[in-house]
């Protein structure tokens, strides 16, 4: 007897699961034993930072043989997140906390919460090329709204009015964006709550990177957490602000007036408790955690710092240009458009085992631009920058 296999699963799936032309390339070179300047490092385990000791010793805490299926998060734990927002002068309720296991989750749980199947949400563009995924599993429609750069980058507030639509449910920020490194200034918050305001929506706000600003601004917004005009959710977790994206912990810290503000919560502790996803031992040890992660956060903000003016020298009076950058981990480079991004990857990668990222994985609305990390290793920087700005000059002159 035949067992018949299932053959149509749901629709959420509808994206192309084929390797990219860059994917590929990069597996043939890898398979040949190359060594590749792989200037894309996201993830800072693996980057060459020192990471305390008191790291490992703190998840030895005997609690974490007890069960506590506490929906928002242990209250310790809020108190420990709480607490870094006090650090940094913005104070938060640990009431007012739910945590996640990562802000994938947070997005999720948001998109459920704010979300018929159908409804929209507004995202930026350019930005990390994850919203489409979280959404479409949520059933949720993503629509862009376009940061324009002249000098520096901001919101298009016309375009973003004009992207509204009776199904729109809440409006995501990433502050600083990622990749382009801008953060929300004081007034394009004014006119964010305002437009929010008017019809009836959320913010959400992805606060990630908010610890790595490569400079002071008095009119940044270095938070959304204290905003009490319109319902507002701002996110952050363990993965960037400690440099320790395997401990899973993340958290929503909600605002906004009274009423709404509780109902969120309470309607956000439900959906939590469906799933009761963080685990007992990261949440006893968030407190010696983030004060531990501190000593990571500080080596990164150095090298980020130090990368960062690395690259301006180095392409200086060069063909490539630096888009002015506030914060995070990356930069954008803007090259001659005599190829495309796509050729411009492929080209660095079979010519100098060169890797970066082409702008188009990010949603960028035109050509050309590539992307790099600042987290690289410093040896792997530098090579890879000093062979870059070589292949694109030679490229842009033959």
């Amino acid at each position: 007897m035949e067992v018949s296999l299932l053959s149509k699963f749901s629709s959420r799936f509808h994206w192309d699961f084929r390797p990219n032309r860059l994917t590929e390339a990069l597996n043939d070179k890898r398979c040949t034993g190359a060594r590749i300047l792989d200037l894309t490092e996201s993830n800072p385990t693996h980057a060459g930072f020192t990471y305390p000791p008191e790291i490992v010793a703190n998840l030895g805490d005997p609690r974490i043989l007890n069960y506590e299926p506490a929906p928002a998060g242990i209250l310790t734990a809020r108190e420990a997140v709480a607490a870094y927002y006090s650090r940094r002068h913005h104070p938060v309720d640990p009431s007012h906390l739910l945590l996640t296991a990562s802000t994938s989750e947070a997005y999720a749980y948001l998109f459920k919460l704010l979300c018929e199947p159908g409804d929209q949400v507004l995202v930026p563009r350019p930005s990390y090329p994850l919203f489409e995924f979280l959404a479409h599993m949520e059933s949720v429609e993503i629509r862009q709204y376009p940061l324009a750069y002249h000098g520096g980058w901001g919101i298009d507030f016309d375009a973003l009015a004009a992207a509204i639509t009776p199904r729109t449910r809440a409006i995501v920020l990433v502050n600083p964006n990622n990749p382009t490194g801008s953060y929300v200034k004081k007034s394009e918050l004014e006119s964010l709550i305002q437009l929010a305001g008017a019809h009836n929506l959320a913010l959400i706000s992805d606060e990630v990177f908010s610890d790595y600003a490569l400079s002071a601004d008095p009119v940044r917004v270095e938070t959304l957490s204290g905003v009490d005009g319109v319902l507002t959710f701002s996110m952050s977790g363990l993965s960037k602000i400690a440099g320790l994206p395997q401990m899973k912990l993340g958290w929503i810290a909600v605002s906004g007036p009274g009423p709404q503000r509780r109902e969120a919560l309470e309607k956000l502790e439900w959906i939590a408790d469906t799933y009761l996803s963080v685990g007992a031992p990261v949440q006893y040890s968030a407190e010696r955690l983030l004060h531990a992660g501190e000593d990571v956060q500080q080596q990164i903000r150095r090298r980020t710092s130090t990368h960062l003016e690395h690259a301006r020298k180095s392409l200086k009076d060069s063909v490539v240009n630096i888009l002015k950058v506030e914060g995070g981990w990356y930069i954008t480079l803007q090259v001659p458009r005599v190829r495309s991004e796509e050729e411009w990857t492929l080209n660095l990668l079979a010519a100098e085992n060169v890797l970066v990222q082409p702008g188009f994985f990010f949603d960028f609305q035109s050509e050309a631009y590539l992307i790099v990390s600042l987290l690289t290793h410093p040896d792997i920087f530098h090579e890879g920058i000093t062979r870059l700005r070589r292949h694109i000059q030679s490229a842009s002159s033959a």
